[in-house]
């Protein structure tokens, strides 16, 4: 009698766990989601994460409100959702940069990318273009490299600073080439090009975005994207291990997480709802006109790139000597 009272009681707890799930996921949301966005406003993350929260907004009937909190490399804006409540009203909007380099970029971080965060979904990748000036005298990754191995020290590369993705992509291409080439950070992409565009620095990594304009008017030379495909944007343009450097692959990803300790229920609805999104031609189209692409993961298979982009940049930050306080 006394088993059978006992199955009935987990029978009856078993059916309420289900119960509040279900409920869980089917009331959320009931009032606006705010999606912390590392960054300042009108910048390429930014961007980003404007396209994602208008549709988001739509598919989950709630406004999604777009929350920019720029500072310190995105730290600022990562550490204020990691100690956010766990309900699913907030929300960051993640990069390889706050998620996968920071951790070995800055000293005291204080969030942790593993613990402090439940992944939801990716939504975009996108990649580098290597891009020279005109007065160099290459027209090929190959070329760039034996130039670089005949003049050690001679050739410089800009950056939007210490840490950024295109100052790692540089370091990552001077390792993986065994060339030595000077980094030049600037406060910025925009005047890093400029110095480009009138020959004072040999050569710089950038968003194929930026760079399209100038490619096709002749005023930069692209050798390679740094992505494992090539561009749609940029056909003629090989990857860098079409052009040599096997192995080289600098992925730039975007994806949405949730404070660490939301519901399975929510972050699944979230999912689900982002996948469907990235999975439309609209979608697909506009990543592709931005030189990106639109993507979907689980959130293990997110977690799972969290862990695996943290550990391919945590040698490269070291070797490039750059550390951020």
């Amino acid at each position: 009698m006394k088993l059978t009272h006992c199955l009935i009681a987990a029978f009856a707890a078993t059916c309420l766990l289900t119960s509040s799930v279900v409920n869980a996921e089917s009331s959320y949301p009931t009032r606006p989601v705010n999606l912390v966005v590392p960054f300042s406003a009108g910048g390429p993350t930014d961007a980003m994460a404007r396209i994602l929260a208008q549709k988001l907004g739509e598919r989950l009937g709630q406004q999604v409100v777009v929350d920019n909190r720029g500072g310190a490399g995105g730290s600022i804006a990562a550490e204020l959702v990691a100690r956010s409540k766990a309900d699913g009203y907030t929300l960051f909007f993640g990069t390889t940069g706050t998620m996968a380099i920071n951790p070995s970029l800055y000293a005291n971080l204080r969030y942790d990318p593993v613990k402090d965060f439940a992944p939801v979904s990716l939504m975009a990748t996108t990649m580098n273009v290597l891009v020279v000036n005109r007065q160099l005298p290459v027209k090929t990754l190959g070329d760039l490299v034996k130039l670089a191995k005949t003049k050690p020290d001679e050739l410089t590369y800009g950056s939007a600073g210490n840490g950024s993705s295109n100052h790692l992509s540089g370091e990552l291409f001077r390792t993986a080439a065994g060339i030595r080439i000077n980094h030049i950070p600037y406060k910025g992409s925009a005047p890093a090009l400029v110095d480009l565009l009138a020959g004072r620095i040999s050569m710089m990594f950038d968003t194929i975005a930026q760079q399209t304009q100038n490619i096709s008017a002749g005023k930069v030379t692209a050798l390679a994207v740094t992505g494992p495909k090539r561009s749609p944007l940029l056909p003629d343009v090989p990857t860098a291990q079409q052009a040599g450097l096997d192995g080289f692959d600098v992925t730039i990803w975007y994806g949405v997480l949730a404070p660490h300790g939301t519901p399975d229920a929510i972050v699944n609805r979230l999912q689900r709802e982002i996948g469907t999104i990235m999975a439309t031609e609209e979608m697909k189209t506009r990543m592709q006109r931005d030189g990106a692409a639109a993507q979907s993961t689980t959130p293990a298979e997110f977690a799972a790139l969290i862990k695996s982009d943290t550990a391919k940049w945590a040698p490269v930050v070291k070797n490039s000597g750059a550390s951020l306080n």
